[in-house]
């Protein structure tokens, strides 16, 4: 069970629970609701009313619900952490604490479970390395990421964090930049894409058409060789398939996109497309999480390929 607690200061002398709670833990009011019916609202160790007047010095916790927390062995040894962190599992677990972990996706690997994908995902994946129950493990993506797609990804151990998680989405607290390998090079060595997306029909398939939504794509050109190109981009919005829709309009699929390209046996079942840099606030703490994650060596050699 997770628990948050706050100390109330002066400011919030007086204020009745259901004034002060959503507010310093940033709660929505239904969540609000729900923990305020599970007891899950305490000040100085009690359960507490909305209605109770808090006073200076009183303690006030939450009591996050055990199966909104993904199980697992808390205390796994491995790799050094830094302090306050838990240890990280060998494996690609890039960052774990008791709210969110980072886990660097391989592909080609689905994110979530779906009409067409019920098994082999990603959290399948987790459950193993965390020695989870899979009938009670809860999982929040957050930053959600293509099966053809690898890298840094976010999940959220428990709903509150996926709210607060998804609140820093498109914003300067979420930060993401991904490296792809396009097939012919950009007209200018940086530049962006501001051209609006839509669905092309009834399949998984995306367009740009003056009637989609907007959707914002910054490339920079990292290095060029054999008429392929190294491209660093980031996103100003997120929409559905957004980049590979993006450099395929300008004239630079993404290599092995057989959605928008053309599939390479090199490349079963993915495309050279990797989130490669993401930087993030944790959202209990406030601390700034960065992480780096380097370019697959099946993705790096295409551009020495003839």
């Amino acid at each position: 069970m997770r628990m948050l607690t706050y100390t109330v200061t002066p400011a919030d002398e007086g204020r009745a629970i259901r004034s002060v709670v959503p507010r310093r833990f940033q709660l929505g009011a239904h969540a609000f609701r729900r923990l305020k019916v599970q007891g899950g609202v305490r000040v100085n160790g009690e359960p507490a009313r909305a209605s109770r007047i808090l006073h200076a010095g009183d303690v006030v916790t939450l009591l996050l619900p055990s199966d909104e927390i993904l199980p697992g062995d808390e205390t796994a040894a491995c790799d050094a952490a830094a302090p306050g962190e838990e240890a990280l599992p060998p494996s690609f677990i890039r960052y774990l604490d008791e709210d969110m972990l980072v886990a660097a996706k391989g592909a080609p690997l689905a994110t979530l479970p779906s009409a067409h994908i019920r098994t082999g995902t990603l959290r399948e994946q987790l459950i193993a390395l965390l020695g989870a129950d899979a009938q009670t493990f809860h999982y929040h993506p957050v930053n959600r990421l293509d099966k053809g797609t690898s890298g840094l990804l976010v999940v959220a151990r428990h709903a509150h964090a996926q709210r607060l998680l998804t609140a820093q989405l498109h914003s300067d607290a979420f930060l993401r930049e991904y490296l792809a390998v396009t097939q012919g090079v950009p007209a200018q060595d940086s530049g962006v894409i501001d051209a609006p997306i839509a669905r092309l029909g009834a399949g998984a398939r995306r367009c740009v058409d003056p009637s989609g939504r907007r959707a914002v794509t910054h490339y920079r050109v990292e290095s060029v060789q054999n008429g392929r190109a190294l491209l660093r981009l980031r996103l100003e919005t997120g929409r559905t398939h957004q980049i590979r829709v993006h450099l395929a309009s300008i004239g630079c699929p993404i290599v092995g996109d057989y959605l928008y390209g053309q599939a390479q046996r090199a490349l079963p079942g993915r495309f050279a497309l990797h989130s490669a840099h993401l930087c993030c606030t944790q959202p209990i703490t406030g601390a700034r999480i960065e992480l780096h994650e380097p370019l697959p060596p099946e993705l790096a050699a295409l551009l020495s390929a003839p």
